[in-house]
């Protein structure tokens, strides 16, 4: 595969919002840290395969943040600048980690965000279509004519307020992202496998459910594969950890020559170890402080805990 010090062709486009976060946690307090399931989904991507994000961020996105997005050789063409403040975003975490509450969400220059993509860009064979709306997700599939694969995200939002658009959406992608409760309420269905068999017949070819810290199901016409998630021992911040499991996903299939469920399978492993990193530390922190070798040692850990 690809390193991020790849050639400079464009192979994986991510959409979605940049944000500025403030998260708060039993044992710490951090105040507008970068956030976004760009920022997230990019940098974890970037480890595979060169990756251009679009996103709009405001005035007030510092300036060390595009650097951070250089040192992940994050091509940011398609990061616009618009009048007015960055998309923030603030919570508060339980004493478990797994549970959060949102205290606020300020849309800002993301309100009006309208994804037009570069030149370069619109060439590119894969993408990943964050969790925005699903009418900015069909704007960015009406300027793409190359595509091989195309992964979405959503939300509970969009599926009770934008469900006939959504509904296109999901017609128009190879793999659906959604948690569990996401999968019931898309399909009406309690049983998770029988929702995501319905899913199924929607459109894409892969629906993959979530269920965080006990990892992910992949269902295909093939079948159902199960991938539990990397057991991390310090827990620091749990945000983007779903953004960056896509990101590493999407980055792995990028270098593939075929997308088969053995591929899937393999990719989801790297996205699980991924994300397994990105929650030792606030934001992009502890990604920042890795190299590629440090997930190749981490996926031989993992497939040796869960050989038979």
């Amino acid at each position: 595969m690809k390193s991020r010090q790849g050639n400079d062709k464009i192979n994986l486009v991510v959409v979605g919002s940049i944000g500025l976060d403030d998260i708060e946690t039993p044992a710490v307090a951090r105040r507008c840290i970068l956030g976004g399931s760009v920022s997230y989904a990019c940098a974890a991507a970037s480890f595979f395969t060169r990756t251009g994000m679009v996103g709009v961020v405001g005035h007030d996105f510092p300036t060390r943040f595009r650097a951070t997005f250089r040192k992940f050789h994050i091509d940011q063409q398609g990061l616009q600048s618009a009048r007015g403040r960055t998309f923030r975003w603030s919570g508060v975490y339980e004493r478990n980690l797994n549970n959060r509450r949102t205290l606020s969400t300020d849309l800002n220059v993301f309100a009006n965000f309208a994804p037009d993509l570069p030149p370069a860009y619109c060439a590119s064979p894969f993408l990943f279509l964050a969790n925005i709306a699903p009418d900015l997700q069909l704007r960015v599939l009406s300027q793409m004519y190359a595509l091989r694969f195309v992964a979405a995200d959503t939300m509970d939002l969009w599926i009770k307020t934008t469900r006939p658009a959504l509904l296109k959406v999901i017609r128009k992608v190879d793999m659906l992202l959604i948690n569990d409760s996401e999968a019931r309420e898309l399909t009406g269905k309690e049983h998770l496998v029988q929702a995501a068999r319905h899913v199924l017949t929607m459109g894409p070819r892969y629906v993959i459910i979530k269920k965080g810290e006990h990892g992910s199901l992949l269902f295909s016409k093939h079948g159902l594969a199960l991938v539990p998630a990397y057991p991390v021992e310090n827990v620091q911040d749990p945000t983007g950890a779903g953004d960056a499991f896509a990101g590493g996903l999407m980055g792995v299939l990028a270098c593939a020559h075929r997308i088969t469920p053995l591929t899937v399978r393999r990719a989801m492993v790297y996205g699980s170890m991924v994300a397994s990193f990105t929650v030792e530390a606030f934001s992009l922190e502890k990604l920042q402080a890795i190299r590629r070798d440090d997930i190749e040692t981490r996926v031989r850990q993992f497939l040796q805990m869960i050989r038979c």
